[in-house]
């Protein structure tokens, strides 16, 4: 197969294309060169802005493709120009949707494909569904042949689960607590970028994905105290100080904390995989969390100019803990 990636190096994609190319794809990367994560050997790369229509037509020549995925679209502006550019180049187009689109708060649980999408929370979350809902019609007009995947919190050694990054790790560690939004009970999942991978790569090229929507995550279950206590075991401390505050209250006190925490993460979220699982026959999530956060924190520890230290953030956390520690 000739596949096109519209990115390729970033959080979720950076697995992908290895296994891609690994998997026998004739993979093109479609980008602007500057990621830090390095390109696949085996992998094309096309030079070129998707935020700019000629430079994208001129990248990609006439060339067609058996499928193309959009790792970075994230409006319907975004996804208008990928129809107008793709349609009858590409047997198959795959969106990066996101799984904070579903009903927030849920309300049942598992959450499958069909749960109602609808996050009043989150403007994220509904350019997301609004970018769904016209490749659905672009589909119903002209067959345009779309599949739509939601993630849920996907990560790789680059990527803490949780706000304010490794500020929170050095507060662990010089034994200063830290906050975690409500009791710290919400139930929560953490994708590993390689397991995802495992299930993404096998639905390129397949007729019996187009026209649908998958999301993929890991079975792992685990609640935020449980993700702090893992991160701060990774790091060395055994038992982390875990203050708890109410999302809403952090959301009056950070207006750009609150808008992620209302409207993902403040939520009990399970995901039921049982659609992925018949349509990739064999997949499995398998690298738990505690793994996950060996890996991230060991990625920290290679070069201390990674370990930045946000002081506003900081600064926050202590006057969060005097409120209410």
């Amino acid at each position: 197969m000739r596949v096109l990636f519209i990115g390729g190096t970033g959080i979720i994609s950076s697995a992908c294309s290895p296994l891609a190319v690994e998997s026998g794809i004739e993979l093109f990367l479609l980008n602007r060169g500057k990621s830090h994560r390095g390109v696949p050997a085996g992998a094309k790369v096309l030079n070129g802005d998707i935020r700019d229509r000629a430079s994208v037509e001129a990248a990609i020549g006439d060339m067609k493709f058996d499928a193309v995925v959009d790792w970075i679209a994230f409006t319907p502006q975004h996804i208008q120009q990928d129809i107008d550019v793709f349609s009858g180049r590409t047997g198959q187009f795959v969106f990066i949707s996101s799984a904070s689109a579903y009903q927030t708060p849920p309300s049942a649980l598992p959450v499958t494909e069909s749960t109602l999408l609808d996050n009043p929370y989150w403007e994220y979350s509904r350019n997301k569904i609004a970018c769904e809902e016209l490749l659905v019609k672009a589909y119903r007009e002209s067959k345009f042949p779309y599949t739509i995947i939601r993630p849920s919190h996907t990560y790789d050694r680059t990527l803490l689960p949780f706000d304010h990054g490794w500020t929170v790790v050095d507060r662990m560690r010089k034994g200063k607590p830290v906050i975690v939004h409500g009791d710290g009970t919400s139930l929560w999942v953490l994708t590993h970028h390689k397991d995802f991978a495992k299930a993404f790569v096998p639905l390129l090229g397949n007729s019996h994905a187009v026209g649908d929507v998958f999301h993929i995550t890991s079975d792992e279950l685990l609640n935020w105290n449980q993700i702090y206590q893992i991160v701060g075991r990774a790091a060395g401390v055994e038992a982390p100080k875990l203050v708890h505050v109410s999302s809403d209250t952090l959301a009056k006190w950070d207006p750009g904390w609150g808008p992620g925490l209302l409207g993902d993460k403040a939520n009990s979220m399970i995901f039921d995989n049982s659609k992925v699982k018949a349509a990739v026959p064999g997949f499995s999530a398998n690298i738990p969390f505690s793994r996950g956060a060996e890996e991230i924190v060991a990625w920290y520890e290679e070069d201390a100019t990674r370990q930045k230290i946000d002081a506003k953030a900081d600064e926050l956390e202590d006057r969060l803990v005097e409120a209410f520690g």
